[in-house]
């Protein structure tokens, strides 16, 4: 199943959704016109379709019908209401939900039984299309289904097909990983300021040290034990903070923190 000439329907159009049409128009696997999308926000409606030129509708049943892949990108509280009322129309399509926490089973009960289903755990820097996707395919989704739902995501960075299982694990890993990433760059940038630097110096001085650090790990020249330790000089600065970090329990803590996280996922999806 090829991306090429399907018409895709956006319910919803958040962020997310947004960075997804961006991800797919500027990596030109499709044209604008192949995309549709529905908001009840009229207003943000509108705006997308003069930004990106793609084609929006006021009725999501219209959009549905005319549709080959359908992405559901509402919050996961009104998902089961969109799904029930539409699932007569919706049951022949390509569903791809962005919904966290519902699993393929729970979107599968509104819809019969041979419609594909892909659920797909994306996070926050896909709107700058450097977004880090899981993927994994319902009963009857196909691996032909899967990968049309992988390039889609790959047009907003990397995406991988995982077992549903690790779902909850990925949520608690790089689903809310940005956050976490967010919050150790607080206190990276507190100490900045408060030690003379301007704050946009400190800000950008920061965010480029995040985006180096990972660039390195990506180009896979070690792993990220490895580097820390060829930075990590015997006596240097950088062994004084890790001493401290190491006393204080950072790591026991962040795998505390994202074990709880993983267990709400848990908790979200019953």
């Amino acid at each position: 199943m090829s991306i090429t000439g399907k018409k895709i329907a956006f319910i919803g159009a958040g962020n997310m959704a947004e960075a997804l049409i961006n991800g797919l128009l500027s990596s030109k696997i499709v044209s604008a016109k192949q995309i549709t999308a529905f908001d009840v926000n009229t207003r943000r409606l509108n705006w997308l379709k003069d930004e990106y030129k793609i084609n929006i509708s006021a009725s999501n049943t219209k959009l549905i019908e005319k549709s080959d892949v359908v992405i559901l990108a509402v919050k996961p509280q009104i998902l089961s209401e969109v799904l029930e009322k539409k699932n007569k129309i919706i049951n022949d399509k390509l569903v791809i939900s962005i919904a966290a926490g519902i699993s393929t089973q729970k979107i599968e009960s509104y819809l019969s039984k041979k419609t594909p289903v892909i659920r797909v755990m994306p996070n926050m820097p896909a709107v700058v299309c450097r977004g880090a996707t899981a993927i994994c395919r319902g009963k009857v989704a196909t691996k032909t289904h899967a990968a049309l739902a992988l390039d889609i995501f790959r047009s907003v960075g990397y995406a991988i097909l995982v077992e549903e299982k690790l779902m909850d694990m990925i949520t608690a890993v790089s689903g809310s990983g940005p956050a976490y990433v967010f919050y150790l760059m607080e206190a990276m940038i507190k100490s900045a300021i408060d030690g003379g630097l301007p704050k946009y110096k400190a800000i950008n001085l920061v965010a480029e040290t995040v985006r180096g650090a990972g660039e390195l790990v990506i180009r896979g020249q070690e792993l990220p034990g490895k580097l820390r330790k060829r930075v990590t000089s015997p006596g240097g600065t950088t062994e004084a903070a890790i001493k401290i970090f190491d006393a204080n329990k950072v790591n026991f803590t962040f795998l505390t923190a994202i074990s709880a996280a993983e267990e709400r996922s848990k908790e979200l999806s019953n």
